[in-house]
């Protein structure tokens, strides 16, 4: 092929990176890559996943409790933006009690350290918790669930012709399934919304 002067032609896959330097001052990793929480509110866990199909990429930011790894919340946009992470907080937020101030653990990510979310985080009396500069292993717990997700639902589909808001649906679809049907060894072979059922903390 050299001698023939022939290329294949390929599309160069850039993957989504969040990091955009020290906008402001780090915090303390505070999780420490404890995923444990022995009440639910306690720990929560949040990134941005990418999904790209045909039709255009889309982005999936959730919040994940480590009691039980339920996804408390989510929001999905076809761009990773400010407004993405912000609105899901918000809808994380309003479902806490007065009582509850989980810590929040994100990774380095622009998202996470512009003053919106800074805002945000200490009006509800939130704690923040980050990884460090390129350590996925820091939030492997929230990685794990993205690594499940996608294995799951995405891999192995074609979705040609699908558009953005019957993928959306999908989304919405798995989450609702995890939270309310997928079984996990960790919780006595419940889901997220049976384990909570069977300890009365949800009627």
């Amino acid at each position: 092929m050299k001698e023939e002067r022939l290329n294949i032609p390929s599309k160069r896959t850039i993957k989504y990176k969040s990091y955009k330097g020290e906008i402001s001052p780090e915090v303390d990793n505070i999780i420490n890559r404890d995923f444990h929480a022995a009440t639910l509110n306690s720990k929560w866990l949040t990134d941005i996943t990418e999904f790209a199909i045909p039709a255009e990429k889309l982005y999936l930011s959730p919040v994940i409790d480590c009691f039980d790894g339920m996804v408390v919340c989510w929001n999905v946009s076809t761009t990773p933006d400010s407004i993405l992470v912000n609105k899901m907080l918000d809808e994380a937020i309003s479902t806490l009690s007065p009582s509850e101030h989980p810590i929040v653990h994100t990774d380095r990510g622009c998202h996470y350290r512009w003053p919106g979310w800074i805002e945000r985080m200490d009006n509800a009396g939130l704690t923040r918790s980050m990884s460090k500069k390129g350590c996925s292993p820091d939030n492997s717990a929230c990685e794990g669930f993205f690594g499940r997700m996608k294995n799951e639902m995405f891999y192995g589909r074609i979705w040609t012709d699908v558009s953005i808001d019957d993928f959306i649906y999908q989304i919405a679809s798995y989450i609702n399934w995890y939270n309310t049907e997928r079984i996990k060894q960790s919780l006595g072979f419940m889901s997220p919304v049976e384990y909570r059922h069977n300890l009365g903390l949800i009627t």
